[in-house]
């Protein structure tokens, strides 16, 4: 009798997490979807990286050129990983920076960041920038 109690409690606790355990919903792989087309701005040139097949998933980018400067970097294919999602603002933000894909990996996200930087540089190159 002296075990069964905490045997009991020790089980009961160790099944909490399970019990409060909540599925993400979101489990459509939404990323590898295109984007949506948008307009480019008048007098810009848009320009869409290969498509890099990672192990985490496809990632593709599209820049945005106006005149010899990158105004603007659009994923439109990244893979549906929490690491991804806060990735992708950084590496956006340090290549509007740099104006090449000379940027630093994102910690967490080397995958991703190694898709993008290549895709990124396809672009570059198709441009001749």
């Amino acid at each position: 009798m002296k075990r069964a109690l905490p045997v009991l409690v020790l089980s009961v606790a160790g099944l909490v997490p399970v019990w409060r355990y909540a599925p993400s919903h979101d489990t459509a792989p939404v990323a590898d979807a295109p984007a949506p087309a948008s307009v480019p701005p008048a007098g810009a040139d848009v320009v869409a990286g290969t498509t890099v097949d990672t192990e985490k998933g496809a990632v593709q980018v599209e820049v945005t050129f106006r005149g010899n400067r990158i105004t603007a970097v659009r994923m439109l294919r990244q893979p549906g990983h929490p690491q991804t999602e806060a990735a992708v603002p950084r590496l956006i933000e340090e290549t509007l920076e740099a104006q090449s894909a000379d940027i630093d990996t994102v910690s967490g996200a080397t995958v991703t960041s190694d898709g993008y930087k290549e895709s990124l540089q396809a672009a570059l190159d198709a441009r001749g920038a």
